[in-house]
């Protein structure tokens, strides 16, 4: 039987289909078309990027330029089993999200939908482009609705945070143009495919590619540049941070991965640099957990040692550790989405997030810790999670760093994954045991007076968490626990994906045809 193969021309549509829905909703503004939309176009995108995937089965790579130019001058868009993985993880965490701003009524304040749709579109340009400069134009359609969603949702919080957010974030697109000028200034071009290589042979591409990884590390929340990070998201509502969590630092840390495989054949020349800096990420965020005061705060450091352990597997830079870093991003998808879900279900039922508000919640909504606790158990690495098999990769490709000569580097990776799961633990005890036990809740302390109620009014009788609100969360953590079970699954397209980044010479063909 004939294999199914996407025409390369509608690669275009992921950026099309919910640019067109934005400005439908911009127009027209009906509450019914409002969640029909925001549900269906991640839906439609989910459905897409598995016709990629069963696509690139036959077709490692596949392109389409936009626009009939030359090839310096073309739109170009490409996919591979990388890309193709990257849209459906984003869709799915796109997806699960706006459930909950749905069922919260968050999708009611104003442009909400909209504006969601937009940054789908910047976040699937940002995955497709095969081009630097076209990089930074969709990480700024990314950024434009960021601004305006942390302006109309969250706590009174978010008004500070807000200008936090906007001047690291204006900072570092204007590093990040000034990097791709540079590669421009000392490659002639911008495009993926013809930097091929680039970095390996030339000191001066080689630094001004360094620029352009400099801003995007800075977006993705790495040490010593991270501490914007857990202090701005939690500003957010939850239902935003986890789709900040899922799309904005992944989308970084997408491009990172993609430019280095391309560019730097023989490896970095500041490959030692990254390792610490990626060690010292892996360590600070997961010790940093327990000096939270906040629920949301501790999983904004749990951000933080993701990076890290995500930017592990491109230091290490083997198929093995590749591959390994790719199943840490997707499991870190899925499960800060379930968690910060599930805890902006608790927070929208009993009106804060702080641990000292939050107190014997295991005796009054135990399936709520049933979900946070396997939720803590994956960032932990612990079975019966994706968190597991995540760190075993890395292990293992640390491992295979010391048995080939790389003894420091692998060594130092091992001990930092260990020591980090280790100190993660102890800050997640803390948070389960501010959360799970103590005296009962008894009174409801809003963290923002929009919610209606006054501060330090007592909870109704038999107060507790709906069944609806914990679905998205609850459906997010069942996917951690599917990866798990069905790891013997997962794990093929994540060495597809790892072998799809390193095919660089498939990549160039399919964009040049040379």
């Amino acid at each position: 039987m004939r294999e199914l193969v996407m025409d390369p021309a509608l690669l275009p549509l992921f950026v099309v289909v919910p640019l067109l829905g934005a400005a439908l909703l911009a127009i027209v503004r009906r509450r019914v078309l409002e969640h029909a939309l925001l549900l269906a176009v991640p839906v439609a995108i989910g459905a897409g990027a598995v016709l990629l995937l069963l696509s690139h089965r036959t077709e490692p790579v596949l392109a389409h330029s936009v626009g009939g130019f030359a090839e310096v001058l073309a739109i170009p868009f490409v996919s591979d089993p990388f890309t193709a993985l990257m849209l459906l993880v984003t869709a799915v965490s796109t997806l699960a999200a706006s459930v909950f701003l749905v069922l919260t009524g968050e999708s009611r304040y104003r442009f909400v939908p909209p504006l969601v749709l937009l940054l789908t579109t910047g976040v699937n340009g940002a995955l497709l482009t095969g081009d630097l400069f076209n990089l930074f134009v969709w990480v700024e359609v990314m950024l434009m609705p960021s601004y305006a969603l942390i302006a109309v949702t969250g706590s009174w919080r978010r008004l500070g945070i807000g200008r936090l957010f906007v001047l690291v974030n204006l900072l570092t697109s204007t590093l990040l143009l000034i990097g791709v000028g540079f590669v421009y200034g000392t490659a002639g071009t911008v495009n993926l495919a013809m930097l091929a290589d680039a970095g390996s042979g030339s000191p001066t591409t080689a630094a001004a590619l360094a620029v352009v990884l400099l801003a995007l590390a800075v977006k993705a929340g790495l040490v010593p540049v991270h501490s914007w990070l857990p202090r701005a998201y939690p500003g957010t509502s939850a239902g935003i941070m986890a789709l900040f969590s899922a799309l904005h630092t992944k989308v970084a840390l997408y491009a990172m991965f993609r430019i280095v495989a391309v560019t730097f054949s023989d490896g970095m020349p500041f490959a030692a640099v990254l390792a610490v800096l990626v060690v010292i990420t892996i360590l600070v965020g997961a010790f940093a957990t327990a000096g939270a005061s906040r629920v949301r705060t501790a999983m904004g450091h749990q951000m933080i040692t993701g990076v890290g352990h995500i930017l592990l597997g491109l230091v290490l830079f083997s198929h093995v550790a590749l591959s390994a870093g790719i199943l840490y991003l997707v499991h870190h998808v899925v499960t800060m989405a379930a968690l910060l879900l599930t805890i902006g279900a608790v927070e929208h039922t009993y009106g804060s997030g702080r641990l000292r508000d939050l107190r014997g919640l295991a005796r009054r909504d135990p399936w709520v810790m049933v979900v946070l606790a396997l939720g803590l158990f994956s960032l932990a690495g612990l079975p019966p999670t994706s968190g597991l098999w995540g760190k075993v990769g890395l292990l293992r490709a640390s491992a295979e760093q010391v048995v080939t000569g790389q003894t420091v580097l692998g060594w130092a990776a091992i001990i930092a994954v260990l020591v980090a799961s280790v100190g993660s633990l102890l800050g997640l005890q803390r948070l389960w045991r501010g959360t799970a036990w103590g005296g009962d809740l008894n009174t409801y302390r809003p963290d923002d007076a929009r919610v209606g109620r006054a501060p330090e009014t007592a909870l109704p009788e038999g107060t507790t968490v709906p069944w609806r609100l914990l679905g998205p969360g609850a459906a997010m953590l069942a996917l951690s626990v599917a990866m798990f079970v069905g790891i013997g699954a997962v794990l093929p397209t994540m060495d597809a994906a790892a072998t799809g980044l390193l095919d660089v010479p498939a990549y160039v063909e399919a964009v040049t045809g040379a």
